[in-house]
């Protein structure tokens, strides 16, 4: 896969998880796009060797949401 589509599968999942922030965490869109953008989640997600970008963005939000909620990625 090209680095174009992979750059437009990323931008496409972000752009769903900052609007899931707002709706689920009530943030507004400057903080979840803060959150998010400084996250280890939004880090994988931006590395194309770790293949995250193919996974859907619930999957993704997921992640994030643990993060958050232990304060780094863990598997439960």
């Amino acid at each position: 896969m090209n680095d174009k589509k992979i750059e437009y599968l990323i931008e496409g999942i972000s752009k769903d998880i900052i609007a899931y922030l707002m709706e689920d965490k009530g943030m507004k869109m400057t903080e979840a796009i803060f959150v998010f953008h400084n996250s280890e989640t939004f880090a994988k997600l931006s590395d194309p060797n770790t293949g995250l970008y193919i996974e859907s963005s619930a999957y993704v939000y997921e992640i994030l949401k643990t993060e958050l909620k232990m304060g780094k990625i863990t598997r439960e």
